[in-house]
């Protein structure tokens, strides 16, 4: 028999396509998503509505009742569900606190209630902080510097109580500027690759905020879909109760992928550039030896790799 997984956000842009891989599964036997539809959208979850191995479950996981009851029956829990964005952050943290750790809550409490062991969680690189190490490793992090690195740190120290307290088995992906298909353009805290891409296909001149030397560790979804199936059915007992970097290794300044983008896009525009965004860290890069051991991940697809792939997403899909 295969498991039945509990998946919260899966409506969204990296639930969505973890749906997607768990539905072609053998080991996965049904999934069900919880989500409020507040961030993710039913558009991306559409196509698996008639698949019989799939529920959608409309809910809040501020709800504890409903979390409750979208852990009956399951197996494992992927937890996926949580209000994004910095910048959202700093202007509604009261807001951010209440999903990002009253619900996170609520899902680890009903999973322990209704008896369930594994939980894979997104946690985030945001928990790094102030700590000017690169590359970032899991054991060394800093003060966090805005209201979202706060909740996601928290929810870590959850993940890490009742992994003691209730003999659970918590694994915790810290991902890094995940990217592609079906990450929203629009909105006003859109992520700055689909802003780009938008930007590019639209002829228009980007903000950069800075001079554009920051840079990140951009992750192709796929990437963090691997990492996600790789963690719900681990047998390495090291891997339990662990947090693990998901990313590539290499580190893209917003110069460089804004280069990237035009040179995909066959577009020659010059950005503009504004000020530094508030609660934002000049780099981060990942190493990415702890959950190659343990875990065996291993990415399969670059940035540039990825980047051509969304680029094809967009235009196929507007």
């Amino acid at each position: 028999m295969g498991k039945k997984v509990l998946l919260t956000g899966g409506a969204g842009f990296i639930g969505s396509n973890i749906l997607d891989a768990m539905l072609q599964d053998d080991r996965i036997s049904f999934v069900r998503v919880l989500d409020n539809l507040s961030t993710g959208k039913r558009g991306n979850i559409e196509e698996f509505m008639d698949q019989p191995k799939f529920e959608f479950m409309w809910g809040d996981i501020r709800e504890y009742n409903t979390c409750y009851d979208a852990c009956r029956d399951m197996d494992m829990v992927c937890h996926q569900a949580a209000l994004g964005s910095v910048p959202r952050s700093i202007k509604q943290p009261v807001t951010t606190n209440n999903v990002n750790i009253g619900g996170t809550l609520n899902i680890f409490t009903a999973a322990k209630d209704r008896g369930i062991k594994r939980v894979v969680y997104a946690a985030s690189s945001s928990t790094y902080g102030d700590s000017n190490e690169l590359p970032k490793r899991e054991e060394n992090i800093g003060s966090p510097i805005s209201p979202y690195a706060v909740t996601k740190l928290v929810n870590e120290l959850y993940a890490s109580v009742f992994g003691k307290l209730y003999e659970m088995e918590f694994i915790g992906l810290r991902y890094f500027n995940i990217f592609g298909p079906k990450q929203d353009p629009h909105g006003a805290y859109a992520a700055v690759i689909p802003l780009f891409f938008k930007a590019a296909m639209e002829e228009v001149a980007p903000t950069i905020n800075g001079d554009g030397s920051f840079s990140r560790d951009f992750t192709y979804v796929e990437n963090a879909v691997q990492a996600n199936l790789l963690a719900l059915f681990t047998e390495e007992k090291s891997a339990l109760n662990q947090i693990f970097n998901i990313a590539c290794g290499q580190r893209t300044s917003l110069n460089d992928l804004w280069q990237y983008i035009t040179s995909i896009a066959g577009k020659s525009i010059e950005p503009v550039y504004g000020p530094t965004r508030a609660g934002d860290v000049p780099h981060s890069l990942a190493s990415i030896e702890k959950v190659k051991t343990t875990l065996k991940y291993k990415p399969e697809i670059d940035v540039k790799s990825g980047l051509n792939l969304t680029y094809k997403y967009y235009q196929d899909n507007g």
